[in-house]
């Protein structure tokens, strides 16, 4: 009988320790497996980072909008790098701050492209971003680049010190005086009320806002939204919505 108890009792013991070094095997074939597939995602990441970069700093044209549709499909899915985003930064800066010239003339001048990745560094909200966007801002000549570049600061939402909502207010004046454009006018009152509750001085944003209100170069709908935008500083209150349209 005795016997009887101790061989069962090292047949329950040996049952134990096969099944736990069974399941020590699963957890070491389970880590193993994603350490691959670890180690195969960051292969695949560094390829497509490397493509990205060939393709953002290419002469060619189709190049560049290849590379713009891989970051939007990137950025969509939640995967971006910093190479993405120093792809992004040439990219918004292509025929500003990096000039190509043929035969003396600039061959690079792709306002569609930096406003594209202004578009898309306005999904990267980081302070690398900002800066990129605000010297764009600040840069550009092309009115659509520098809409696309204050949307994405409203969507970004850092404005330190009021450094950004200055900048904003520094190209409202600009280009009331030369070029009043009424798809810009309403991309700054968006990224007014945005930005609103960061503002420590709202008193030049409101004369800004003011401004826009009662330049007759702009469309109905822009003054009647800044107006209203208005209206809701000086109460106190501002809101999410940043409706409007431009006829």
């Amino acid at each position: 009988m005795k016997l009887s108890k101790i061989a069962a009792l090292f047949a329950c013991s040996f049952i134990i320790s096969a099944a736990g070094l069974a399941q020590s095997q699963d957890v070491k074939t389970q880590e193993n497996k994603r350490s691959e597939t670890t180690v195969e995602q960051d292969y695949l990441s560094n390829v497509e980072d490397v493509i990205i970069t060939e393709l953002a700093t290419s002469d060619d044209y189709d190049n560049k909008f290849i590379a713009l549709q891989y970051l939007e499909s990137a950025i969509s899915e939640g995967r971006t790098s910093p190479e993405m985003v120093k792809a992004l930064d040439g990219l918004a800066g292509e025929g500003v701050k990096k000039l190509s010239r043929t035969n003396g003339r600039l061959s690079n001048n792709y306002p569609d492209i930096r406003a594209k990745a202004c578009d898309l560094l306005g999904e990267i909200p980081t302070e690398e971003s900002k800066n990129t966007l605000v010297g764009i801002a600040n840069e550009d000549k092309e009115p659509m680049v520098v809409t696309a570049a204050i949307r994405s600061l409203g969507n970004i939402g850092i404005n330190e010190n009021d450094e950004v909502v200055q900048m904003i207010e520094f190209v409202q004046r600009k280009y009331a005086a030369v070029n009043p454009t009424s798809s810009l006018a309403l991309e700054i009152l968006n990224a007014y009320e945005k930005l609103a509750p960061t503002v420590q001085d709202r008193n030049a944003m409101i004369q800004s806002i003011g401004e826009i209100a009662t330049n007759y170069k702009y469309v109905t709908p822009v003054r009647t939204r800044a107006r209203d935008l208005m209206k809701k500083l000086q109460s106190g209150s501002t809101g999410s919505n940043s409706g409007g349209s431009d006829k």
